[in-house]
């Protein structure tokens, strides 16, 4: 009895179980970003350049003359530029030239020399532009000034054939490219090299932004060195020598943010049908009864013939028109309030209603105040 009471008191009590700890809860995922992916150098963009020429080299598809005098006219002016003098009245019949306007881009830093795609499209009534060649044509800039000059041979990517009032067409044959077809003759000043600062521009406007941008730049570079201004604007000191002001802009372009959540909107292509939203969108509960209206015409020719014993009677072809209109009643359907993407999609799917009617739905939920977005058509 001793030996049981001392081998029960040496036994160690185990103790209960520990209550499992509360899971955490769920955070929401955080979108993170580069300071290049949501925000641009004030003034350091591309330049868009445009100029008028000529085509020349055509098989037989150029302007007709005699529909787009400012063909001859340009022919005229270029011919006199290199030393050949056409009489004047002189009626030319072209079919191998066409006039066009050249377009381009003059990116930022571009330098003189540096090669520039063109496009070329055509402004007369010619058939095609395949196989032809731009003459020389000064490019210019909003300020009229001269930027580039582009000549070369067109890349045109379609192709075609008439013949006996048939015609074959694969692709467009009224516009072509010239891959590195002008040269740059003047470059634009930037503003990195200009004062002791420059701006950052964010692509929208957003104060949550703005202020983390801010705060990254300042927290690897030190206090002072960016300064949110507006929702949209940063400014940022610069150190002092160019090539420090490269090494400094590589870094603050890589440096990664947290971005907050954006504001909920709802974009509606009314031409294509599509609707697309983001994940701060929310749903109030409302109640949605919608239906349809079709309206059929069919119209089935019969003929009509005189009786056999008429005189004078002609046999002719009636139409035998009929109209039938239908109205499909649409149930009303509760919507409950949805706090997720995922529960706006389905409440929406339940629905049943094509993509061009979600429009109106949607234009009628907004209105009536259940809808926790901005709706905004394209």
């Amino acid at each position: 009895m001793l030996l049981a009471l001392l081998a029960a008191w040496l036994t160690p009590v185990q103790a209960a179980p520990a209550a499992p700890a509360p899971a955490a809860p769920a955070m929401a995922p955080v979108t993170t970003a580069r300071i290049k992916e949501v925000a641009s150098v004030q003034g350091v963009r591309p330049n868009q350049l445009v100029g008028y020429g000529l085509v020349v080299g055509l098989d037989g598809t150029g302007d007709q003359t005699t529909q787009t005098p400012f063909t001859t006219q340009s022919l005229s002016a270029m011919l006199q530029q290199l030393g050949v003098t056409v009489p004047a009245g002189t009626a030319m019949q072209l079919k191998n030239v066409a006039a066009v306007l050249v377009t381009a881009t003059l990116p930022p830093f571009a330098q003189p020399g540096q090669l520039l795609d063109v496009t070329v499209s055509s402004l007369g009534n010619a058939k095609s532009l395949r196989g032809g060649t731009l003459v020389a044509t000064p490019l210019r800039g909003a300020d009229n000034q001269i930027y580039a000059l582009a000549q070369g041979n067109l890349m045109v990517g379609g192709a075609g054939a008439s013949a006996g009032g048939s015609k074959v067409q694969v692709n467009h044959l009224l516009a072509g490219r010239i891959p590195g077809g002008a040269t740059v003759e003047r470059g634009v000043l930037s503003p990195l090299g200009q004062g002791d600062s420059l701006q950052l521009d964010l692509a929208s406007s957003d104060y949550a932004t703005a202020r983390e941008v801010a705060r990254a730049i300042n927290a690897r570079f030190g206090a002072g060195t960016a300064q949110a201004l507006d929702g949209r604007v940063v400014k940022v000191r610069l150190p002092a020598t160019p090539d420090e002001r490269v090494s400094f802009m590589a870094e603050v372009e890589n440096l990664p943010l947290e971005m907050a959540t954006p504001a909920a909107k709802v974009v509606v292509n009314a031409r294509t049908g599509s609707v697309v939203m983001n994940q701060a969108v929310t749903l109030g509960p409302c109640a949605v009864a919608h239906g349809n209206l079709s309206v059929t015409i069919s119209s089935t020719p019969q003929v009509s013939q005189p009786s056999p014993l008429s005189t004078g009677g002609q046999t002719v072809v009636t139409e035998k028109t009929d109209i039938k209109m239908q109205q499909d009643g649409g149930a009303l359907i509760q919507l409950p309030a949805g706090t997720k993407l995922t529960d706006v999609v389905k409440a929406l799917n339940s629905l049943g209603a094509t993509p061009a009617d979600l429009l109106t739905i949607l234009q009628a939920i907004k209105a009536a105040g259940a809808l926790h977005a901005e709706l905004e058509v394209i």
